[in-house]
């Protein structure tokens, strides 16, 4: 089983269909269709086009698959999220899919897969935890750049490493990249926090706090999107949900489930009411139900509750490792969701009920 890239590709948009695109992607279709050069569908560039756009295209693509979209559009609507909550945060995702994108031509890489964007979400996403981590100076920026490019060499040693397991490599690069500079801060004394990381100690005694109201669980949901990319607003929720429905309706309503899933197995477990409604035990959540339900299996009602089981461990995880690194004053970002989604995956072959999408 090869992880491939998601994302509908429409047939091919004809000229009077250019009138209802945005202005520069109109621009752009009709350029390319006088020239010849490529088409313009509902995914993104198709064919043929000049490097920079194709570049262009390529990084767009590579902000959608961290929901595991391959969907320039999808990508587009993410930054345009980001952007409504954190303009500079939205800044760092195109300089950071940029560099791991860059890097990886560099390095000639099958260009089917850079033109996908499987090599520049982990790279996204290391941008957005160094510039929410850490504070945003020259040095953080450069660190950015740098640690996006090498999150591609990571990504293409994990892929090749897991080959015979039949598993995807996910996010574990982004998810190493970042602890590896966050743990450096202690020998680094010029990469300085920002009071973001979790505050080194054993965890103190869990206690209900907080009640749990409608806001909470409308503001959850949304947040539980957002929080894949480390926002808490629930406008950009909204906006990535309908990036997300852009790429599929099936896939905007499994991210919208698997969010109210993580809130609702918080809530039962007893979390801080504050936890719920900032959506941080949703995100691994909303990812593990994309990547099941939507990406690696084919969905009949068994695949359904497997892909439920999983997104519940996710967020349990979620708990488990916030908690196991607490002491390091790390953060668990989206390790739940690869270590979740590894686990369900490398036990299908043994559950003959069970197939691959």
């Amino acid at each position: 089983m090869e992880w491939k890239p998601r994302g509908r590709v429409w047939p091919e948009i004809r000229g009077s269909e250019a009138l209802g695109l945005p202005l520069p992607y109109r621009a752009a279709f009709l350029a390319l269709r006088r020239n010849g050069l490529a088409t313009l569908t509902r995914s993104g560039l198709e064919g043929d086009a000049p490097v920079p756009l194709w570049l262009a295209d390529s990084v767009l693509r590579g902000v959608g698959q961290v929901m595991l979209q391959n969907s320039a559009w999808t990508g587009l609507l993410f930054l345009a999220g980001i952007a409504w909550n954190a303009p500079l945060i939205a800044a760092g995702v195109v300089v950071g899919t940029a560099a791991s994108t860059f890097a990886v031509v560099a390095l000639g890489a099958e260009r089917r897969a850079v033109r996908d964007g499987l090599y520049g979400f982990n790279g996204a996403l290391v941008a957005v935890a160094l510039l929410v981590f850490l504070k945003p100076d020259v040095l953080t920026w450069g660190c950015v750049v740098f640690a996006a490019a090498a999150s591609t060499v990571l990504m293409a040693a994990l892929t090749q490493a897991l080959k015979p397991w039949q598993v995807p490599a996910l996010t574990a690069p982004f998810v190493l990249t970042a602890l590896c500079f966050f743990l450096a801060l202690a020998r680094f004394g010029r990469l300085q926090p920002t009071g973001l990381l979790p505050s080194a100690g054993l965890p103190a005694e869990a206690v209900v706090e907080g009640v749990v109201t409608a806001a909470t669980v409308g503001l959850g949901l949304l947040d539980g999107v957002a929080q894949v990319f480390f926002q808490g607003s629930a406008v950009t929720g909204a906006v990535f949900l309908l990036g997300l429905l852009v790429a599929s309706k099936r896939v905007c309503a499994v991210a919208l489930a698997g969010s109210a899933v993580g809130l609702l197995t918080a809530w039962g477990m007893g979390a801080a009411e504050e936890a719920i409604r900032s959506g941080a035990f949703g995100f691994n959540a909303v990812l593990t139900a994309v990547a099941l339900g939507t990406v690696f299996l084919r969905m009949d009602a068994l695949a359904w509750v497997y892909t439920l089981t999983a997104t519940v461990v996710s967020t349990l995880l979620f708990a488990t490792l916030s908690a196991a690194l607490q002491p390091l004053g790390m953060p668990a970002m989206t390790a739940p969701f690869v270590l979740a989604t590894w686990v369900f995956l490398l036990a299908v072959p043994l559950f003959p009920r069970l197939r691959w999408s």
